[in-house]
């Protein structure tokens, strides 16, 4: 396992993993703050809750294979006929398809104009002064509206699936 003083400039802690996600162990050592999300909260600018919120919506995100490809993809390509399994959703695992679902109706309670800057700091990873810069918006506009975001987040969850369990081990895997 990985040890704090290895890593002097990162906040080193453990999450146990869903069996769906486990590989060759449950434990794993993360780096709490990877993301813009875990350096707010790590300054007290969000909540546990909206953290929960924000990673869930992460990790859908990720299951569901929305994020930029950095390498080419080395699949082969459908063809120009359509022949049922290579195409659409056949393609994609059950698991994708619906993580994908569940982030579409997250951003979709969040609604359009919250959504935006939800996406660019929990999904991609984008700071909150770049968010802003993308976005036009002002200066230190970004972490009002994220929190505003974030809180609708949490609402949603909690009415579609109950409380958030603060450790993302919320059954939904």
């Amino acid at each position: 396992m990985v040890d704090a003083i290895d890593y002097p400039n990162r906040v080193i802690g453990r999450r146990v993993l869903p069996p769906s996600d486990a590989v060759d162990r449950q434990l794993v050592a993360v780096n709490l703050t990877e993301s813009p999300v875990g350096w707010l909260a790590r300054r007290g600018m969000l909540t546990p809750v909206q953290v929960a919120a924000a990673e869930r919506l992460r990790a859908d995100h990720g299951r569901a294979g929305l994020a930029a490809r950095v390498t080419m993809r080395w699949d082969p390509s459908p063809g120009g006929r359509s022949d049922g399994w290579r195409d659409g959703a056949h393609a994609q695992s059950l698991g994708a398809i619906d993580a994908k679902r569940r982030f579409d109706a997250a951003l979709a309670a969040v609604g359009p104009g919250l959504s935006d800057i939800l996406w660019r700091v929990a999904c991609e990873g984008e700071g909150l002064a770049d968010a802003e810069r993308g976005l036009g918006w002002p200066v230190r506009a970004g972490k009002l509206v994220l929190g505003l975001a974030l809180d609708r987040l949490a609402a949603f969850y909690e009415n579609q699936y109950g409380k958030i369990h603060l450790d993302n081990r919320d059954g939904l895997d």
